[in-house]
């Protein structure tokens, strides 16, 4: 390609870009100037214009956030597939990447994948070969020979599936412990083979996430559900950072709201220790519950048990039963030493 050819797509790229960029800048309130000439959208811009620009996106790229990303294209109608291919391009062209670069080229690598990828696709067929296929328009042609220090990936993967619950999740670490050898591998991290391997991982790590955080919140509606139909409408919920009398119908709407926040931020860590811990205390109040409703049961019947013997005694012995007569002792005393009783 020759200097205009690249400047020319750089400009079609930038162009793409802007309506992005200035959509997630008012959803999240980004303070930033317009760039007057991507506003007004030349077609032949000038050397000084495409340097402007470039600075504008590079201004742009250091306030946003990977989270803000992340909330943003998940809940947006402007993310495209082509889209996605621009943002992407746009982070990996750069000639130095930061944290962040790697964090948001990891976040648009997974959302691309799910993008393109078919609905029903099930988790045997995301193979390495199958994602580095989907994956080619914007990696290209991928050699997937991969380094030994990536292998912990399948054994990750492996104690996520074997998870039931999120608690377990949480409790094994796996996410933790996935991020600690992305960021352990620094630029290594932009080999595509590097790239297609922790797109598979961060993929599936997703669907284990849903599929868990999904069990959990159901199992607190459900719950719910119980609880009420036993009178119980407020609980104690400190625990989880709500209040000592939290009305159930409040909680329900919590939860849904939950099932939208997660799904934009799914490694989250306040809210998400907050709905494990929610779970435990919906758990434990229908146990205490259904406890106490076996409790008030069987008191009635052991109450009518108790008459019934007690009616039964009374028919078998005489009202004025008269057992043998002690000796009686002269001075009635009773002293057993005298012919008493003891």
């Amino acid at each position: 390609m020759t200097p205009q050819i690249d400047a020319a797509a750089e400009w079609r790229e930038a162009r793409v870009l802007y309506p992005l960029y200035m959509a997630l800048a008012r959803e999240f309130v980004i303070d930033v100037a317009p760039c007057q000439d991507l506003e007004i959208a030349l077609d032949g811009p000038s050397q000084e214009s495409l340097e402007l620009a470039r600075q504008w996106f590079l201004a742009m790229d250091e306030r946003i956030q990977v989270h803000q990303l992340r909330q943003f294209l998940q809940t947006t109608t402007l993310a495209t597939d082509a889209g996605l291919r621009d943002l992407l391009a746009h982070h990996l062209e750069k000639a130095k990447h930061s944290e962040s670069d790697r964090d948001k080229t990891d976040f648009l690598l997974v959302q691309y994948f799910s993008h393109c990828a078919p609905s029903r696709l099930e988790d045997e067929d995301v193979d390495l070969q199958y994602v580095a296929q989907v994956l080619e328009p914007v990696l290209g042609s991928i050699d997937l020979s991969l380094p030994d220090w990536i292998n912990p990936l399948a054994e990750l993967l492996q104690a996520a599936n074997d998870c039931s619950r999120l608690t377990e999740l949480l409790g094994t670490g796996t996410l933790e412990k996935g991020r600690k050898l992305k960021v352990g591998c620094g630029d290594d991290y932009f080999s595509p083979a590097v790239m297609v391997a922790f797109t598979r991982f961060s993929f599936l790590m997703r669907r284990v996430f849903f599929r868990l955080m999904h069990q959990d919140l159901n199992a607190i509606l459900d719950g719910l559900r119980e609880l009420e139909a036993m009178g119980v409408n407020t609980l104690d919920c400190r625990r989880a950072q709500f209040s000592a009398e939290e009305p159930t119908i409040r909680l329900r709407m919590i939860c849904q709201s939950w099932k939208v926040m997660f799904h934009a931020e799914y490694s989250s860590g306040q809210p998400l220790r907050m709905l494990v811990d929610l779970r435990g205390i919906v758990e434990t109040a229908l146990s205490r519950a259904a406890s106490n409703a076996r409790a008030a049961t069987a008191r009635p019947a052991a109450q009518a048990k108790a008459a019934s013997a007690a009616a039964g005694s009374t028919s078998e012995i005489p009202e004025f039963e008269i057992s043998s007569a002690p000796a009686w002792d002269g001075d009635g005393s009773g002293n057993p030493e005298n012919g008493g009783s003891a």
